[in-house]
């Protein structure tokens, strides 16, 4: 699959501490007033952090940080910005010291096969996979569309990726936009901004018709129909993530899930699974 040149950075977020949190407070749509409420300070005392008129301690900027539901990635900035040292370590996760994580992701991946399953990492690119994935997208894509880096997102909606294939394109491309428009929400990544634009750019399907699937529970169940050379598969996905990170990679890392939605796929599955392990057996 082509993959279209990284378009320029946006504006930085701007580097003073008080217009860092200015930003964050406008993003989460909260006045002064509706901030300071939740920090228990007073409105006067976030406006003077906010116009630089007062340095905030690095007890105020955690706090601030924690009423803003701020990623961990961004309260190292604030606190940086803030004359502090970042409190949350950023490691790779073939770090050394992110073996037992490491491990954890791979047991998960693992532990669903036959199904699919991959870990992402903060803009939608696999760091990981299981063999039953590995399988799955061999047999639907050329090697040459799995090079390094895969954005799951390009992957599914480019037209020389997965769109050909997908039965449900328009339903599961504005799934795939809600959980975009999701994550930017909560993390004002613009990195992912980038990425939506980018993607809106890609053809969309001409049938929107959003009528229910077989398989669909009601915008509750989304399933990804897919047409394979077996014949049409229909999954459905979880995801997990860590639940108390205290390492950025880690808040940052997904591992998504796929099941089986009848009886059919779950063959299809078994069967790629067995013929990968008979492959490398060989």
């Amino acid at each position: 699959m082509a993959r279209p040149a990284s378009p320029q950075g946006l504006p930085a977020t701007p580097e003073p501490f008080g217009a860092r949190l200015r930003t964050w407070r406008q993003h989460r749509h909260l006045s002064q007033l509706d901030l300071a409420d939740a920090a228990d300070v007073s409105t006067r005392h976030v406006s003077f952090l906010e116009t630089g008129r007062t340095n905030p301690s690095r007890d105020m900027v955690l706090r601030l940080c924690e009423r803003l539901g701020v990623p961990l990635r961004e309260r190292n900035a604030l606190l940086t910005a803030a004359g502090y040292a970042p409190m949350y370590r950023e490691r790779p996760l073939d770090d050394p010291a992110m073996a037992a994580a490491r491990a954890a992701v791979e047991l998960v991946l693992k532990g669903h096969e036959p199904c699919p399953a991959i870990a992402l990492d903060r803009h939608w690119n696999v760091v990981a996979t299981n063999r039953a994935a590995q399988a799955l997208l061999a047999s639907l894509v050329s090697p040459e569309q799995l090079a390094d880096p895969i954005n799951v997102f390009r992957l599914s909606l480019h037209p020389q990726g997965l769109a050909p294939r997908i039965v449900n394109l328009a339903q599961w491309r504005a799934h795939l936009f809600a959980r975009l428009h999701q994550q930017i929400q909560a993390t004002a990544d613009p990195l992912l901004v980038q990425l939506q634009a980018e993607l809106l750019q890609y053809p969309a399907p001409s049938d929107t018709e959003q009528t229910p699937l077989p398989g669909e529970l009601l915008g509750v169940v989304m399933p990804f129909c897919i047409q394979t050379p077996q014949g049409q598969l229909s999954l459905i996905s979880t995801t997990t993530i860590f639940g108390t990170p205290v390492d950025v990679t880690l808040q940052e890392l997904a591992v998504e899930s796929f099941f089986p939605a009848d009886d059919f796929t779950a063959q299809v599955l078994r069967t790629l699974m067995h013929a990968a392990a008979n492959t490398k057996a060989e």
